[in-house]
């Protein structure tokens, strides 16, 4: 019976050990980077409006999250606590790694998102951006160009969105 609260240790850690989604986690690979044109320019978002990048002169913010990351959840709080989200210059999309349309529509709700959210049911939006970890924030100016990609797994990655 010794070994049953070891277990039950062991399986919490590896629940709270990150967004990674893996108990070891592998090299996290970008695969974009600054002065590259954004691989993917057109959305449909979790309310059926449909977004082209090149149809808005703004700099964006596209955010590569989960529902059930913590640290997600963390930089959601931070963005909407922040002017950011409510300037007229910056377009943000937020992209919901392996998430639904329901999932979404709830949790913009219950974090009071403020900005067109977009499901990416089997990764393929954020396949074209890395291989793992989230959240990850992509700065493109009002080109769409990268300008910056940022790894949200800090405490507060939000004070990094700079143009």
């Amino acid at each position: 019976m010794k070994t049953f609260p070891s277990l039950i240790l062991s399986l919490l850690i590896i629940a709270i050990s990150g967004c990674a989604n893996t108990a070891k986690q592998p090299e996290y690979l970008t695969y974009v980077k600054a002065g590259d044109n954004v691989p993917v320019s057109q959305f449909v978002d979790t309310q059926g409006k449909h977004i082209d990048l090149a149809q808005s002169n703004n700099n964006k913010l596209l955010i590569l999250f989960a529902t059930w990351c913590h640290d997600s959840q963390r930089t959601m709080k931070h963005l909407v606590n922040s002017n950011i989200h409510l300037s007229p210059n910056i377009d943000i999309i937020g992209i919901g790694r392996e998430e639904s349309v329901a999932a979404l529509n709830t949790f913009a709700t219950e974090y009071e998102l403020n900005f067109a959210l977009v499901a990416d049911e089997d990764r393929s939006i954020y396949s074209q951006f890395a291989n793992a970890g989230i959240p990850r924030l992509i700065l493109l100016d009002a080109d769409n160009r990268v300008v910056k990609t940022i790894i949200g797994e800090t405490d507060n990655p939000i004070t990094e969105v700079v143009w």
